[in-house]
């Protein structure tokens, strides 16, 4: 679908007449792809509306710096990292629950060996040791999935701040044509 839009924008940049075979098959127009509703005022033919919608995007990406196709593949990316990052913070209290019962059982054994059994005192700091393992794996866990979690939202209300722009830029050339746009 983006290849077919990509397509029928540089056609209709180059003011080929197949924008006019495109939008006759039923496809979106370029204003309708980027969910802006664009109505001709002074009775701009579909040809003429195609072209201005071209020249439009053109100069709301050379406006903005932003061109939100881009702009949404971006974003696609970003969720995929995020996810990637949220996998990798489950795993970043790893060994931590080991690490943790071999000093609870070190100290326990020194302090079992001044109370005279050193076995026992072991034991008892190896459990120990464990269980305050277990709520460091899962408290690192939680922050760093709380962590990549924040970052992806950021980036994401960024994107659509940047679309939003593109989309405002892009209706108010569309209404320098004479036609009604909204998004």
């Amino acid at each position: 679908m983006k290849r077919t839009i990509a397509a029928t924008l540089t056609v209709i940049l180059a003011g080929g007449s197949l924008a006019l075979l495109a939008q006759s098959s039923g496809q979106k127009s370029l204003a309708a792809t980027l969910n802006v509703a664009a109505f001709p005022q002074a009775g701009q033919k579909p040809e003429q509306q195609s072209q201005d919608e071209a020249a439009c995007y053109k100069w709301a990406v050379d406006n903005t710096g932003v061109d939100p196709f881009e702009a949404q593949k971006k974003a696609a990316q970003q969720q995929q990292q995020t996810a990637q990052a949220t996998e990798q913070a489950k795993s970043a209290g790893q060994g931590s629950t080991a690490r943790t019962a071999a000093r609870g059982a070190a100290a326990g054994a020194l302090i079992g060996a001044a109370a005279g059994d050193a076995g026992t005192g072991a034991a008892v700091g190896a459990a120990t040791g464990a269980v305050a393992g277990r709520r460091q794996k899962k408290k690192a866990e939680a922050q760093a999935t709380q962590q990549a979690q924040a970052q992806g939202q950021q980036v994401q209300q960024a994107t659509a701040q940047q679309i939003e722009g593109f989309k405002k830029a892009f209706c108010a050339c569309l209404e320098g044509k004479k036609y009604i746009a909204k998004y």
